[in-house]
């Protein structure tokens, strides 16, 4: 900071402890903070330091836009919490102040001192020496202006299960176009799969199929089933999308839907997918009968045409010419303004957990294996039976967490298993009256009517044991045995261990991450958990956001969750697109890296590290560049830099440096006697 002779002028500095309530001012003496500040740092600019309750609060801003303006305040320091909750709270203060808002600096003295440590004394300590820091830190800021970028209204939402398909719903509603992408024939993902719902036992076809039409239909969502996301490149407002269509070898502009190719198709085949092994499907075929779009696609896997050059049986049939054997894949751009991933999960693998004989025991099903048995448009229209076909259980064992709450395997609990296990007693009992077991952990009914379907359940009789199951065996192996399994558990609440003969074992597999949910994430310049489900901005404040602007998540791509959250979120992100689409224009950070051209080799070493996609590299020139709207300012090109050619504003080296010279200027100087 200098002045109109160009003398380096000291900077008017506040300095601001919060006590967090006991957060912070249980572990640090906020008062004694708060004193030395003003005290001990008053050489480096410090005018007024002073402590409060609660500073996020509208009283503890208005403390500090008052000092602004009173004491002239050119820099403000807040200790308080993370920047990352409170950082854009006293900005705003700042600025309503008259102050650039980016010379308002924040230091953690909650994450970084209170909740990291027990002694008091040493506490206080290290808090003086961040603030101290910090205030040398800001000294070193300039006045920043934020960036503004133009918002396209056309959004993507990829994947079309239930969060994707509320999502675009929303957003076309307003009158803002939709791409809507699902890499599948169909729209309606999972949820199309299953037979009810808990607690209100709605049947699932009924509730989702009205919205899968209305997707399909509304003129506003622009449909690419059979497709796939292959480039994104650009940044929030501007993001340019290429789109593969797979292709389907039907003629889509001809076809009427009208199922005759499927009927005279000769080639069965086992249908892995929808249907889960369980039942057939033809080699040109829809996934199920209230499919959207209702356009067939051909498996070119098992189709006998693309095996053996023969068969054409569908295109002799086809009434209006539709089918296209010579059909090639497509690839179709297009601009949008923000993207919306409800990509969704795969089903744990049941077969690595061997004790359970699931693959080895024929009468050992999975969940979903037995949504769709449940369903009276499945492989056995609605009839709960063996592998046989034919024979009803009399006796059923329900086993969950399979695959969660397991160190083994998912830590975490893949919430929807234990009203899904209560849904399948329930069935089981309506539909055969066999005797039910539920082999639980802990049984988490939290949500609107979860605890009276708990309650319904065991008025009907189901049993329900405490006690992870340790194994399902083979009758016939035991002595004296017969052809039903055995499954053997610890009762935690009898303190004993049981063997409980049963006919059906259904095994309430865990939700885990896409397989590619790695590279989808990398695709879109996000960042995916330690358990591999894409990470939120915030998970309270901003639980459908990324750290990557206008890139939005939804659904069980975030986590696992049942369909109300699911549908929440989904109308959640489309009221964030909605609220971008209106700006017009979008204020980014201004904390972003820039390349000196003069001074950059040309060595590349920053292009591969950027988690946001945001640096190109020009073959003429042999400099590399960054895109400013789409960098985040991480950081990571700046320290990859051997050249020193990277900065990044907000984070010079002058800033870093001082902020290190300040900590270690209190960290190592003895108090006064």
């Amino acid at each position: 900071m200098t002045s109109a002779n160009g003398k380096r002028q000291i900077p008017r500095i506040g300095v601001y402890v919060c006590h967090c309530g006991s957060n912070i001012a249980g572990t640090v003496d906020v008062e004694e903070v708060a004193k030395w500040a003003k005290e001990r740092l008053g050489e480096q600019g410090v005018v007024v330091a002073k402590e409060y309750k609660f500073m996020c609060s509208s009283l503890g801003q208005e403390l500090i836009a008052e000092d602004i303006r009173k004491e002239r305040l050119d820099r403000v320091v807040v200790a308080a919490c993370s920047p990352h909750l409170h950082e854009k709270t006293f900005r705003g203060a700042a600025a309503r102040a008259g102050l650039n808002p980016y010379l308002c600096e924040m230091t953690s003295i909650r994450e970084q001192v209170s909740w990291v440590h027990t002694d008091k004394i040493l506490a206080t300590e290290k808090a003086k020496a961040l603030i101290s820091g910090t205030v040398a830190r800001v000294r070193e800021h300039s006045p920043l202006e934020s960036i503004t970028v133009p918002i396209n209204e056309t959004t993507l939402v990829v994947g079309g299960g239930i969060a994707g398909i509320q999502a675009a719903l929303e957003i076309a509603n307003t009158g803002h176009p939709v791409y809507l992408v699902e890499r599948e024939p169909s729209i309606g993902g999972h949820m199309a799969q299953f037979d009810k719902t808990f607690p209100t036992l709605d049947c699932a076809a009924c509730i989702l199929t009205p919205r899968m039409s209305e997707a399909g239909s509304h003129p506003g969502i622009h449909l690419l089933t059979w497709s796939e996301v292959e480039q994104v490149e650009g940044y929030v407002g501007n993001f340019t999308v290429s789109v593969r269509k797979k292709a389907r070898y039907v003629n889509t502009e001809l076809c009427t839907g009208c199922g005759i190719c499927w009927q005279k198709c000769p080639k069965n085949v086992l249908d892995d997918k929808f249907e889960v092994g369980l039942g057939y499907r033809k080699a040109i075929y829809t996934p199920f009968e209230q499919a959207v779009p209702r356009f067939p696609v051909i498996d070119r896997e098992t189709c006998t045409y693309f095996e053996k050059g023969t068969c054409k049986a569908c295109e002799k049939f086809c009434p209006t010419g539709a089918i296209a054997l010579e059909q090639q894949d497509e690839l179709v751009s297009f601009q949008v303004g923000n993207i919306v991933l409800a990509t969704g999960y795969d089903l744990f693998d049941a077969r690595r957990v061997p004790q359970y004989g699931y693959g080895r025991l024929p009468n050992v099903f999975t969940s979903l294996e037995f949504e769709r048995m449940c369903n009276a448009a499945g492989p056995t229209n609605g009839d709960i039976v063996l592998r046989d076909g034919k024979t009803v259980p009399k006796t059923v064992g329900i086993i969950h967490c399979v695959g969660s709450r397991d160190r083994n395997y998912n830590n975490y609990c893949s919430a929807i298993c234990c009203m899904q296990s209560l849904k399948f007693a329930h069935l089981v009992k309506e539909r055969t009256g066999a005797e039910v077991y539920n082999f639980y952990i802990d049984l988490r009914t939290t949500a609107k009517d979860y605890d009276e379907f708990y309650q319904r359940v065991l008025e009907e009789g189901t049993l329900f044991v405490r006690g992870r199951v340790a194994e399902i065996i083979d009758g016939a192996q035991l002595p004296g045995g017969d052809e039903r399994m055995v499954i053997q558990v610890e009762d935690t609440l009898a303190g004993c261990q049981r063997h409980i003969p049963v006919d059906m074992v259904v095994l309430s597999a865990a939700l885990e991450p896409r397989a590619d949910a790695g590279e989808v994430a990398k695709q879109f310049g996000i960042s995916c958990s330690s358990n591999g489900w894409f990470t939120e901005r915030h998970p309270k404040l901003d639980p459908v956001a990324t750290m990557t602007e206008g890139i939005f998540i939804a659904g069980c791509a975030t986590g696992p969750r049942d369909i109300p959250n699911t549908v929440a979120q989904g109308s959640a992100t489309a009221a964030r697109v909605v609220s971008y689409i209106a700006q017009a224009e979008l204020a980014l950070e201004p904390i972003r890296a820039s390349v000196a051209e003069a001074t950059c080799s040309g060595c590349r070493i920053c292009n591969g590290l950027c988690p946001f996609n945001a640096i190109v590299f020009h073959e003429d020139r042999m400099v590399t560049e960054i895109m400013t709207a789409l960098c985040q300012g991480c950081g990571t090109c700046v320290a990859a830099c051997p050249a020193g050619a990277i900065t990044c504003t907000g984070f010079s080296n002058d800033q870093v440096i001082a902020q290190i010279e300040g900590m270690m200027a209190v960290a190592f100087q003895p108090e006064p006697v």
